[in-house]
């Protein structure tokens, strides 16, 4: 009898999975804040850049130092394991998060964590329709309707008349990086079947950190140095925010089908709203008629795609 996999087993697949979303919640208003206390301006894309690059970097060391304690000896790139790092990298880190943080500038923190739990969807659709390596059945179809729904009702202002707002530099941003987030996971799933996955998480967060460093110096990018203690501990805090996420994610990425696990994505604007009204004081936002519906809206979605999943994966 074939001896099941600890990592495919519900309860342990939600609670990682719950691991990373409220890490990855909290990441908006950490950012929001970090922009506050080393001075970045939310027009200053070059030194946003250069902020971003310092997390990864930071993220990169710390996934390889832990892995390598763990495992008792230095944990290096593995043979043939270049290209991979570098397409993941380029997915992940540097296209991800040059659009997650430039957007994040120009949006609210709680419609930047509603927005960023799209990448569900994408993963779903990308994985059904591009890879074909999964069906793309009715109640992920209608999952996806609502999820997207969701997304729609967010950004419609009730201010003075129904406006739809939309802004490409902002919420437009913010989506293409959740699409380029749903590639690096189904990317990861197939790296996983013959490199590690912590090695690949590690080492493409060190080489997307550098090359943002290398961009923002290049273009003038700068950060103040500030004499509280407490801004490098959030700067940690977010280092280890990828660190620990992405990892545990990659992990559950290579036991469990794609669709079965970023499913659970719903959870990180679940977390980053209620973060932001806490941290952020965007309550008013948070508890406003549309972003509560698209809450909703997101949620039955994912539920109805969660329903059946183990009759139609």
């Amino acid at each position: 009898m074939e001896k099941k996999n600890k990592l495919s087993e519900l309860p342990v697949v939600f609670l990682l999975a719950m691991l990373c979303c409220f890490l990855w919640g909290s990441a908006t208003p950490a950012i929001k804040r970090g922009y506050e206390i080393f001075g970045i301006d939310n027009s200053d894309t070059i030194s946003i850049i250069l902020f971003a690059g310092i997390r990864f970097f930071l993220a990169g060391i710390l996934v390889i130092i832990v892995q390598s304690i763990m495992a008792g000896h230095f944990i290096k790139p593995e043979k043939g394991s270049f290209p991979s790092i570098l397409k993941l990298s380029l997915a992940q880190t540097i296209v991800q998060y040059f659009c997650f943080y430039v957007g994040l500038a120009h949006t609210s923190g709680v419609a930047g964590t509603i927005l960023s739990g799209a990448s569900g969807f994408f993963s779903i659709l990308m994985v059904s329709l591009v890879f074909r390596q999964e069906k793309l059945t009715l109640p992920k179809i209608i999952g996806c309707i609502m999820g997207f729904g969701g997304l729609i009702i967010m950004n419609i202002s009730f201010e003075g008349g129904t406006v739809f707002h939309f802004s490409l530099m902002g919420e437009g941003l913010v989506l293409l990086s959740t699409i380029s987030l749903a590639l690096s996971g189904i990317l990861v799933k197939g790296y996983s079947k013959r490199f590690s996955v912590v090695m690949l998480s590690g080492y493409q967060f060190i080489l997307g950190g550098f090359v943002m460093i290398a961009v923002g110096l290049a273009l003038g990018g700068r950060i103040d140095l500030v004499p509280q203690i407490s801004a490098y501990i959030l700067l940690l805090y977010m280092a280890l925010i990828s660190a620990v996420a992405y990892s545990v994610w990659g992990i559950l990425m290579k036991n469990n089908p794609v669709s079965r696990v970023s499913i659970f994505n719903f959870m990180t604007p679940l977390f980053g709203v209620l973060l932001s009204a806490i941290f952020l004081g965007e309550v008013e936002q948070a508890l406003s008629i549309n972003k509560l519906l698209a809450l909703v809206l997101v949620s039955a979605g994912i539920y109805i795609v969660n329903r059946k999943y183990g009759k139609a994966a």
